[in-house]
């Protein structure tokens, strides 16, 4: 890996290197996302049909577009018991992190007659979005189902697309029977993302729609948004290593490597305060790569973002780190808790030798749909409050807006929304 030293000329160069990633940056394909949006919303299940045949090189028709109940359980009887242990173990500990955000409404009363609250109810429609092709993602169909089902949410509805043969991989299936999903459906790419967003004869909209997928998926989540929620715009994945003089050279270059087998856009990010561990990290960066499969992956990946920078002190490590706002961070240092309490801007942050961020994807239980390219300074993992609505809820009696009435008047009118005012006034007119 390039090893450079960090200054402020190397901090804006990969800036400018992580912004090309972004979505913003792909208006060439937003043409083709959008064709393809407008042909669903307006030809249903027709557009499906043809688009599978187009991509998929599956037939598929309205009798075959949802998967049966018996496909589920064959897909689970047909995986390894131990592989469907660990998805069951995963899928409890998912469970049990996310409970503890659970939320519930309240509402306060006051002796004048004032009744004010907040109501919490899950969405009523799900839909999740789980890729196929080059790579099946389990753990994700879990990372998104479980929190929705924690929430609530009463119908959960999945699209992930079929192999040339129409099936669907058996470890997806399996995760999804697992974490407790309704209805599962053979359709993938934008064109399942503006069936799930505008219904189609066999596919039911949803009111928010999760999950990652590939640049076509993202740029049609961007698409759709305000039609329905979205979870966020994922990116590439990406992390960054935080290390000084005692991190295990050997243990952060597999780190940063799990990121980047994922794709070629992906970041791999090292900033220390040590040159010597700086070196060992890209020798073992080296060793690792010439004998791992994705290598090909792993190469173009850090040939294009991976990095090492070395910086003298730990408060510019800190300013960098921020700065960039890293989807997953790791800090191998000396005493990483303590500076896990200087990291403002993080999707993740896993402390400590013995926590790399696979941990994180698969097992400890938080969410691994977490922010990237930055967003991490104002978005936040998927979390149960993402699957449910917030209500407020408002009562005045009618001493408690007898008290209050001049005020909100004056105030409307000082905006000169003089209906807004004589819609309170009038309830006192008789008054005069």
């Amino acid at each position: 890996m390039r090893i450079i030293k960090l200054n402020e000329q190397s901090k804006n160069e990969l800036k400018k290197v992580l912004a090309s990633r972004s979505t913003g940056k792909m208006t060439d394909l937003e043409k083709t996302v959008d064709d393809i949006i407008t042909n669903v919303k307006e030809n249903g299940d027709k557009a499906l049909f043809e688009y599978s045949a187009k991509f998929d090189k599956f037939d598929l028709t309205k009798d075959n577009i949802r998967v049966t109940d018996k496909e589920m359980e064959e897909a689970l009887n047909s995986l390894p018991a131990e592989y469907v242990e660990v998805l069951k173990k995963s899928a409890q500990n998912i469970k049990e992190f996310h409970e503890k955000q659970k939320r519930i409404s309240w509402f306060d009363t006051e002796d004048t007659g004032i009744f004010l609250g907040q109501r919490f109810t899950p969405i009523e429609i799900c839909g999740v979005y789980v890729p196929g092709g080059k790579a099946a993602y389990p753990s994700s169909v879990l990372m998104n189902i479980v929190p929705a089902k924690v929430a609530g949410v009463p119908r959960i509805v999945m699209c992930t697309p079929p192999g040339k043969d129409g099936n669907v991989n058996a470890g997806t299936l399996a995760a999804a029977k697992i974490a407790g999903v309704d209805e599962v459906y053979r359709v993938g790419g934008a064109q399942a993302i503006a069936a799930l967003a505008y219904g189609t004869e066999s596919v039911p909209k949803a009111y928010k729609i999760c999950g990652p997928g590939n640049i076509f998926v993202a740029l049609a989540k961007k698409a759709v948004y305000g039609e329905v929620s979205i979870d966020s715009i994922a990116g590439p994945s990406e992390i960054l290593v935080l290390s000084d003089e005692t991190t295990n050279p050997r243990f952060a270059a597999a780190d940063l490597l799990s990121q980047a087998e994922h794709d070629e856009m992906a970041s791999a990010i090292m900033i220390t305060t040590s040159m010597e561990v700086a070196e060992k990290t890209s020798a073992q960066v080296d060793a690792f790569t010439a004998k791992l499969e994705r290598k090909e992956i792993i190469q173009k990946s850090l040939d294009n973002f991976g990095y090492i920078f070395v910086t003298e002190n730990i408060e510019d490590l800190v300013k960098a780190a921020n700065e960039i706002a890293s989807e997953h961070v790791e800090i191998l240092t000396k005493n990483p808790f303590e500076l896990m309490t200087k990291i403002k801007n993080a999707g993740a942050i896993f402390l400590g030798n013995y926590s790399s961020e696979p941990l994180g994807d698969y097992y400890a239980g938080p969410d691994h749909i977490l922010p990237t390219n930055g967003t991490a300074k104002f978005f936040s993992p998927v979390n149960v409050d993402d699957f449910v609505k917030k209500t407020s809820i408002i009562s005045y009696s009618y001493d408690a807006l007898k008290s209050a009435h001049k005020d909100i008047e004056y105030f409307a009118k000082q905006e000169g929304l003089t209906a807004h005012a004589n819609s309170i006034a009038v309830r006192f007119e008789d008054e005069k």
